[in-house]
């Protein structure tokens, strides 16, 4: 099994993502957003399966200094802005093959391992 993390390093949930896998000796790769942002068919993947309610952090301090409070718009629209500043994402985003998961999900990571 190997595992993707996508988020910043001083990211507390992110932080506890790779220790948990790390204890469990699972490799992975991490994709820090500050270096490099998601491709636009990788975030597609998430908004597929979570869409932008689960998806878009409305308390994070680059949304709010975005101004995005206010603005209503469709799936497409927030994974295009999504990919030009990901740091309005909730984080962790992890993929394990076929299997994603949106913030701190320690249950359905374990779950993984073991299944």
């Amino acid at each position: 099994m190997e595992v993707q993390i996508f988020g910043v390093r001083n990211n507390a949930d992110v932080r506890k993502a790779e220790r948990f896998f790390k204890e469990r000796r699972i490799r992975m790769h991490f994709m820090d957003f500050k270096q490099r942002a998601p491709s636009e068919g990788e975030l597609r993947r998430f908004f597929q399966k979570f869409g932008e309610a689960k998806l878009i952090d409305r308390q994070s301090r680059r949304f709010l200094a975005l101004g995005l409070q206010a603005a209503y718009y469709g799936d497409e629209r927030w994974l295009e802005i999504a990919c030009e500043e990901p740091l309005i994402l909730r984080q962790p985003l992890v993929r394990a093959g076929n299997r994603l998961s949106v913030g701190l999900a320690e249950d359905e990571w374990q779950s993984w391992v073991t299944g």
